[in-house]
């Protein structure tokens, strides 16, 4: 219930945003029109189609995002033909004898209401058009809804939160429109200009759907809208306890809850480094459930301990299992999982979650998550994300003692990470983990901003704390982007010890070179491990690659890569 309110609140928000002033003209046409006839279809059209369309974009996969990029453009041509017949009465009767000529029922009716002054059914369906132009500035609940809607698969609570979202912001529209639609009386009255009114909407429509045809609403605008909606709500998020792990008070090991009978393993779509296992041959072991993904820093950071405990305690009754549940699809490939087990040397056995069926079956949200489980099969604690590692040690050494394991080794094992393994000071890190696909990508500051799936040519752009930029040419897709040609480039304003980048080769045996700049300069003592100190590397994988450690520590720089090579993906960034 305190998600769904969030969920509104942040909706309600969005009217704050320029990035919502696409899709005001086309509210504000209604607004000399009775409002439950004609401003509350259109605003109900507008909140179902997007809440539609997000849940199918969060579920469905690229052919969703593809159907609804066909949409747009529908939904564009029907806006435009809406300000024309605004701007100019008499073309509305010209474009309709075709309509009519084809026998279009439907069409002909929507558009004699509309010259009439109402119409329920023609303003929802011009709500549905609207919505489908909608792209409201996705700030961090509403990434936080599509990304659990992705990792949670099709549910109703999802789409829930969606419509709580969309009527959060069509509640703000409505109360817009009334006023607005006092104002456009008033005016008529004391003026007597309404033909010159209603011919000025049409201008505004036929403005809207040139900047969201040209990609305004999407770029220009959402970055205008960065520093004031998003604050905002990152600030309830935070209250509501939505954005990061939350980890309940250690319990004494001595009063360790039963949190639930350990779910089984069954929906792996392969198992590594054993055979599938089951919850009745776990039954009398101490067991650790790791989920985790191969290019998440974060896992990464936790494996040296996991790898620890496991080689450690094996001999006592400890069986770890590594859960590998992919963020991008990429780590769905057996062959890039089975290399990532080989790196990090990971002997424990390693289930292959690309269905979600055990992360479900668990209720899991976070990577990465730890759960501890009993000799009988019980869950009795559970971490989310790095850290704690004190305590999560002592609990399995209790736990094995538990289970009449004797001899138990009350010291902790001393762990020194190397390379993207090492700890990182997040009290030092300003920059936050941010992807490069278009669906969940924040700070993009190329001129013009994402042209969706399309090859286009981006420009580097002056970069504050936390922006990046494209430039060369490249095709942005919801998960990653691809470079066309030679030379392309990527920059990142960041604050950390460490920098991250999350790419590989758009085909697999090809390699990419790639050269690194730091403040314009070779990186030398600050290069990562994946690069020499003239800043040259190479791409031979789909993996995390470290680019950058400072030697000095956490410090605010610019971070340029240049590719030698077409034929590179780039998924995301992440520091430390």
């Amino acid at each position: 219930m305190l998600l769904i309110l969030l969920s509104y609140l942040a909706g309600a928000l969005t009217i704050l945003s320029p990035c919502i002033l696409p899709v005001l003209p086309f509210v504000f046409a209604r607004a000399g029109q009775p409002f439950v006839k004609s401003g509350l279809p259109l605003l109900l059209g507008m909140a179902l189609t997007f809440a539609g369309v997000a849940t199918l974009a969060a579920v469905g996969g690229g052919w969703a995002v593809q159907a609804n990029q066909v949409g747009r453009w529908i939904a564009l041509a029907v806006m435009a033909v809406l300000g024309l017949t605004l701007a100019f009465p008499s073309l509305a009767d010209r474009l309709t004898r075709p309509l009519v000529a084809l026998g279009s029922r439907l069409t002909e009716k929507a558009n004699a209401e509309q010259q009439s002054g109402g119409g329920v059914w023609s303003s929802f369906l011009l709500g549905v058009a609207t919505g489908l132009l909608w792209a409201p500035c996705a700030g961090p609940i509403l990434g936080l809804i599509l990304t659990g809607a992705a990792l949670q698969g099709a549910s109703v609570g999802t789409t829930l939160l969606l419509v709580a979202y969309a009527a959060g912001a069509a509640t703000s529209l409505a109360l817009a429109l009334v006023i607005g639609g006092k104002v456009f009386q008033t005016m008529k009255k004391s003026l007597g200009v309404g033909e010159w009114v209603r011919r000025g909407l049409g201008v505004l429509v036929l403005i809207g759907v040139a900047a969201i045809a040209l990609g305004l609403d999407t770029g220009l605008l959402t970055r205008l809208s960065s520093s004031s909606t998003n604050r905002i709500e990152q600030s309830l998020l935070s209250r509501f306890g939505g954005g990061q792990p939350v980890n309940a008070p250690a319990a004494p090991l001595n009063a360790l809850p039963v949190e639930g009978a350990m779910p089984p393993l069954t929906g792996a779509t392969e198992w590594i480094n054993s055979p599938p296992l089951t919850t009745e041959q776990l039954r009398g072991r101490v067991v650790l459930v790791d989920f985790w993904t191969y290019s998440c820093i974060n896992c990464v950071r936790t494996i040296p301990y996991v790898r620890a405990w496991a080689e450690k305690y094996r001999d006592q009754g400890l069986v770890v299992i590594g859960v590998h549940t992919p963020e991008f699809a990429f780590e769905k490939s057996p062959a890039n999982v089975r290399d990532a087990v080989r790196r990090f040397g990971i002997a424990y056995p390693v289930a292959m979650d690309n269905d979600f069926a055990i992360w479900r079956s668990f209720d899991n949200r976070y990577w990465p998550a730890h759960y501890f489980i009993d000799a009988r099969g019980n869950i009795r604690y559970h971490h989310f994300g790095e850290g704690d590692y004190e305590h999560s040690e002592r609990v399995i050494q209790h736990l094995l003692k538990e289970a009449g394991a004797t001899g138990v080794d009350q010291a902790l094992v001393q762990v020194r990470g190397q390379g993207a393994e090492a700890a990182a000071d997040m009290a030092e890190v300003a920059s936050p983990e941010t992807y490069v696909g278009y669906a969940r990508a924040e700070h993009f500051v190329s001129p013009g901003g994402f042209g969706f799936d399309v090859r286009k040519t981006y420009a580097a752009a002056p970069l504050k704390l936390n922006d990046w930029s494209l430039s060369g040419d490249w095709i942005v897709r919801s998960e990653h982007a691809d470079l066309q040609t030679v030379g392309g480039r990527l920059a990142f304003r960041f604050k950390a010890r460490d920098l991250h980048l999350v790419m590989g080769p758009s085909s697999m045996g090809k390699a990419v070179r790639f050269r690194v700049r730091i403040d314009g300069q070779a990186p030398g003592a600050d290069a990562g491990v994946d690069l020499n100190a003239q800043g040259m590397g190479q791409i031979d994988s789909q993996r995390l690659y470290q680019l950058v450690r400072q030697s000095g520590g956490a410090r605010e720089r610019t971070f340029e890569i240049e590719f030698l090579d077409p034929g590179v993906q780039v998924f995301a960034f992440t520091f430390g």
